[in-house]
């Protein structure tokens, strides 16, 4: 695992097309590359599964028809994963990582949300990402079944505690307003993380 402990840990969840990776890209901005990086849990499992199916990686990082052919299966093939180790690909996404702030851009399951508190108690902020139907299909997005009803698209719908939700149905202003009010709820968590963590035990 890592040896760089972050300070605050972003974890992202949203349907697809609600525009997740243009929101963290923003933040990613908005905070500098050299404080905040970007991890995806899609990553390493797209590479791994590239690599046992003699695939294009790259193509497979991308938003086109060619990931798109592989989704269900590739879906089926990381729950396979999952059941085996359920913090596999989380290991292998925070692996490199050395900002003290992380954004996770892709989390999906359960199991995802619970093994980065585990790990990193008190550094989490839960953010959701929500656009309506209407703004996802202007985007592309189409019902795909088994797909958008599986777990990949409706584990996190019910039992988690969003400490942030974004409405992002691209008015700019209300996403600028709701990015400014993300900022200051980290850097509220960035203080309350670091009084904790600099509290010495009594001897």
């Amino acid at each position: 695992m890592t040896s760089t402990q972050p300070r605050i840990i972003l974890l992202f969840s949203g349907k697809r097309k609600s525009g997740k990776d243009y929101v963290t890209d923003v933040i990613q901005k908005r905070l500098t590359a050299e404080m905040c990086c970007i991890l995806r849990l899609s990553a390493p499992l797209k590479q791994q599964y590239a690599k046992d199916h003699s695939l294009d990686y790259e193509e497979l990082l991308g938003s086109g028809q060619y990931k798109e052919s592989y989704r269900a299966d590739m879906i089926r093939w990381g729950e396979m994963k999952r059941q085996q180790d359920s913090g596999f690909f989380c290991r292998l996404a925070i692996k490199h990582a050395t900002q003290p702030i992380w954004i996770i851009s892709d989390c999906r399951r359960m199991s995802d949300v619970q093994w980065f508190h585990e790990e990193f108690p008190d550094r989490c902020i839960c953010v959701r990402v929500e656009a309506s139907e209407q703004t996802r299909s202007q985007r592309g997005w189409r019902f795909t079944t088994g797909i958008d009803d599986a777990e990949s698209e409706c584990g996190l719908d019910e039992g988690v505690k969003f400490d942030f939700i974004i409405r992002n149905d691209g008015a700019d202003d209300v996403l600028e307003k709701q990015l400014e009010d993300l900022r200051s709820l980290i850097k509220s968590r960035e203080e309350e993380s670091n009084t904790l963590h600099n509290i010495k035990p009594e001897k």
